[in-house]
């Protein structure tokens, strides 16, 4: 699951830090296919708790700066991610990593990536064009 430049939101900084996300469910994938995700989905998670509060906070500010209007709608789709993650931290905590937990890691990161950058952030980039 490669980025594409069609899901660049037009602003470098957002699109860099998005870039770095799909590497990172890049590698995910390719330790499914060779039947190592047991052992990568700790190492993603955690990638994706530090990283995931960093890239959101940096988009919020960027959209405070440009007083983007649909802020509010972006720091809840956030603050949702965030705890769908913190949920999904504690089943693989609990669980040992089971297939399940992996399982929705996957989709988690793949709605995500494909749902909210394609839809909503992209939103951001064309406000930003229009406006600026």
């Amino acid at each position: 699951m490669p980025w594409t430049p069609s899901l660049s939101v037009g602003v470098d900084r957002i699109d860099e830090q998005h870039k770095t996300w799909f590497d990172k469910a890049e590698k995910l994938f390719e330790a499914g296919r060779n039947k190592e995700s047991k052992q990568y989905i700790g190492e993603l998670l955690e990638f994706l708790d530090s990283y995931t509060k960093e890239h959101f906070a940096d988009e919020e500010k960027y959209m405070r700066e440009i007083n983007y209007p649909e802020y509010e709608q972006q720091r809840k789709a956030h603050s949702a991610f965030i705890a769908q993650l913190s949920d999904l931290r504690e089943n693989y905590k609990t669980s040992g990593g089971n297939l399940l937990v992996i399982i929705n890691a996957n989709k988690m990161v793949i709605d995500w990536l494909t749902k909210h950058i394609s839809t909503m952030d992209k939103k951001i980039g064309e406000f930003a064009n229009q406006n600026l």
